[in-house]
């Protein structure tokens, strides 16, 4: 993996830790302000994670048949299109949640969406149209993430705070 997507993978999971801590203030004005930006780079990242696969079947040749392995069937380059925009939608369901919802809703549908992207990730990476190395990246990345997540959504539903 280039130095460059591991450094700002590591940069990228700030905004977890650091609105994920800041969910938990006991100022509720403040844990509000910044659950909220929690959720919102959750779908960021979230609809960015779409936005790889998407790069990588307009990156190949038109005329390139599926990869599969023998055995397993194929997915057309539109169906993996399709489903590249999956994250997209979960994501801007997660902002909308709160506003419709409740908040910890949101949270719930980001850690599944991370697993399940997570698992596609894995899924593509055996048909060989996703690097493997990539999958450490992202197994580091996501168990953050979904920690930080799952943190805060406990947390919250328990009614515990912290000082920082």
């Amino acid at each position: 993996m280039p130095a460059a997507a591991i450094l700002l993978s590591i940069l990228a999971l700030g905004p977890f830790v650091g609105c994920g801590l800041a969910a938990l203030d006991p100022n509720p004005v403040t844990a509000g302000r910044m659950l909220t930006a929690l959720i919102a780079w959750g779908a960021l990242v979230l609809a960015f994670t779409g936005g790889l696969h998407w790069g990588l079947v307009l990156r190949e040749p038109e005329a390139a048949p599926p990869v599969a392995p023998a055995g397993k069937p194929e997915i057309g380059r539109n169906t993996r299109i399709g489903l590249a925009v999956l994250p997209l939608i979960l994501g801007w369901v997660a902002l909308l949640l709160p506003l419709v919802a409740a908040a910890w809703l949101a949270l719930l549908l980001l850690i599944v969406a991370y697993i399940v992207a997570l698992l596609a990730e894995h899924h593509a990476a055996r048909r060989l149209v996703l690097p493997s190395r990539y999958l450490w990246l992202r197994w580091g990345f996501t168990i953050v993430a979904v920690a930080m997540l799952t943190t805060v959504l406990t947390l919250r539903l328990l009614g515990q705070t912290i000082v920082l």
